[in-house]
């Protein structure tokens, strides 16, 4: 099982990005997949999530109105579209997979099975 978190970069502030997690060796349209982000002296924070077990979805109060999960089966990739992006969005966003049933997308951080590497978001100028 892997996840390959992809599509971070620089961005001026208003920009847009989309972020990437690819999964491999299991099918993610039935699991939980949720994306977190760091940024440095900061605790990790969730971002969103899409639970393909209840169908349901969440998007952190902080990235609401800006952000969009979505997931491509056929590609078995979830997507995280961020537009409006904010000096305060920089950090590396990660994504992870709950790879058991039960929780939609209130899955406790330390249940998350897998993680993926992270992609660096830095909004500047």
């Amino acid at each position: 099982v892997q996840l390959q978190a992809s599509g971070g970069g620089l961005v001026q502030p208003g920009g847009s990005l989309r972020l990437s997690c690819a999964a491999s060796g299991f099918t993610l349209d039935y699991y939980t997949i949720a994306w977190f982000r760091q940024a440095p002296g900061k605790e990790r924070e969730g971002v969103s999530c899409i639970s393909g077990s209840d169908g349901s979805s969440w998007i952190a109060d902080s990235v609401k109105g800006r952000s969009t999960i979505s997931r491509d089966n056929a590609k078995n990739t979830v997507y995280l579209q961020m537009s409006g992006l904010k000096p305060e969005d920089t950090a590396v966003y990660y994504c992870a997979t709950y790879l058991g049933a039960g929780y939609g997308c209130y899955v406790p951080v330390g249940q998350y099975d897998y993680w993926g590497q992270g992609t660096q978001v830095t909004v500047s100028s």
